[in-house]
């Protein structure tokens, strides 16, 4: 898409009011930090330094000053140096690794160049404020006017002004459309209140507009930030985006955080590796193959989710199991992950009516049908009353018209099912469905002999 063109008049540019150097200085004309000419195996090369044209301004006082401006003096410990690029060793996955190292890689380079946008995606503790603060941090160092902000705080900030005695909200605003780098984390966890959502959009357009370096973290997916915005951050020329799969750092014993209308925590024992072909067990041929195919789809599907997959059989055939093994695999790679039964989910619906609720309905449906991968286990077992078959009809329509991924268990026969979602599920351009006609699984038939000869 394209932009709106960059203003060229020196007196109209943004950027002209932060210039830090001597406008006339024959090396920097007025940028205030250039980069070394030095060979490309020097280990400074690359690297901006503070032109001599202000040495004599940056001094301690002033670096204190830049620190409180930026808010930054509780977060100096968050820098590329005290960054571990693959992780905490042994925690992470050579993938979960790789999007780590790549995305401070990126971080790096934008500090080196601050040009466009960077955005930071990926859930809790990924280390995507570390790699913002890093950005900042180092930014701030060379004399950079920076502002690093959640986006509650940046909100709260500006409402605060119209009390202020100090500035006006007018002032506030402004610093915060024309600073040279802002720094937003957490975009997505303020109050989407119609005020906020202006504001926030148009601080950010004037941003883009003018093409202002501006670095945002979030753990949202892209299909739920607001739309203006959102057509903001997809444009290649200006964003370059990154998104890490790590899990969260803080969580020492590795567990993962589910969403909350995710019941995955009790499967997280339903894995690949813990799944059993029953191969001891004096089953049919046809049967044990039909158990192989879907453990190889599923695996499939883990890898690279794409489309639908449902998997039917009776009762305690391994589909859950499967269906489980799916939903862990991924959320271990990263990918916001929600795992619930039919049932419960139109209960948790049905809860946000409550005057208790701390959540509206639209919320609530809204983050189960946009979900990055969805696994509705027991489809069939619901109360088939016209409002759950209606919920149940637009939740399966959206992620099918959207391609979204998703597994569905059920133990019904195909025929028994409503035929609106029926005909999506039908759809072999989107969907596959594997039958496991294996009988219902009663544990390791060598251990039930020998505690019967015993």
């Amino acid at each position: 898409m394209s932009r709106e063109s960059t203003p060229t008049s020196s007196s109209t540019d943004p950027r002209r009011r932060y210039l830090l150097g001597d406008p006339d200085c024959p090396y920097c004309h007025g940028l205030g930090y250039l980069r070394q000419d030095l060979p490309i195996d020097h280990p400074d090369f690359g690297k901006m330094r503070i032109c001599s044209c202000r040495q004599a301004a940056v001094g301690q006082t002033i670096g204190q000053r830049l620190y409180r401006f930026s808010n930054l003096e509780a977060l100096s410990h968050l820098t590329f140096e005290t960054f571990q690029p693959r992780g905490q060793p042994g925690r992470l996955t050579d993938g979960q690794a790789d999007t780590l190292e790549q995305a401070y890689l990126r971080a790096k380079d934008f500090a080196q160049n601050l040009n466009g946008w960077l955005l930071l995606m990926g859930s809790f503790g990924c280390g995507k404020t570390h790699l913002a603060a890093a950005v900042a941090n180092f930014a701030v160092s060379l004399g950079v006017p920076t502002f690093f902000l959640t986006v509650p705080d940046l909100l709260d900030w500006l409402r605060f002004a119209f009390d202020s005695d100090q500035d006006s909200f007018e002032e506030r605003f402004e610093e915060l459309r024309t600073v040279q780098l802002l720094v937003l984390d957490d975009f997505g966890t303020q109050n989407a209140t119609p005020w906020a959502q202006e504001k926030l959009f148009q601080i950010l357009n004037y941003r883009y507009v003018n093409q202002l370096a501006t670095v945002v973290t979030t753990n949202l997916p892209m299909e739920q930030i607001e739309e203006r915005i959102r057509s903001r951050l997809q444009d290649a020329e200006l964003v370059r985006r990154v998104y890490i799969k790590a899990p969260d750092y803080r969580n020492p014993a590795g567990d993962m955080i589910h969403p909350e209308l995710s019941s995955l925590g009790l499967h997280q024992q339903q894995t690949f590796s813990s799944f059993s072909l029953r191969t001891n067990e004096n089953l049919p041929a046809d049967d044990l193959r039909s158990l192989e195919k879907a453990l190889k789809a599923a695996r499939d599907f883990a890898e690279r989710p794409k489309g639908w997959l449902v998997l039917q059989g009776s009762y305690g055939c391994g589909k859950t199991h499967l269906a489980a093994a799916i939903a862990n695999y991924q959320t271990g790679e990263g990918t916001t992950t929600y795992f619930v039964v039919v049932p419960d989910l139109l209960d948790h619906l049905r809860a946000t009516f409550s005057p208790s609720s701390n959540v509206s309905y639209d919320k609530r449906f809204e983050e189960v049908r946009t979900a990055p991968l969805l696994v509705l286990d027991d489809l069939g077992t619901q109360s088939a009353t016209a409002w759950a078959r209606e919920k149940l009809y637009q939740l399966f329509n959206y992620r099918y018209n959207a391609g979204l991924p998703t597994v569905i268990t059920s133990a019904l026969d195909l025929d028994e099912i409503d035929p609106r979602l029926r005909s999506r599920m039908l759809d072999t351009r989107l969907c596959k469905i594997y039958a496991i006609t294996v009988p219902a699984y009663r544990g390791d038939i060598r251990k039930r002999r020998s505690k019967v000869e015993r």
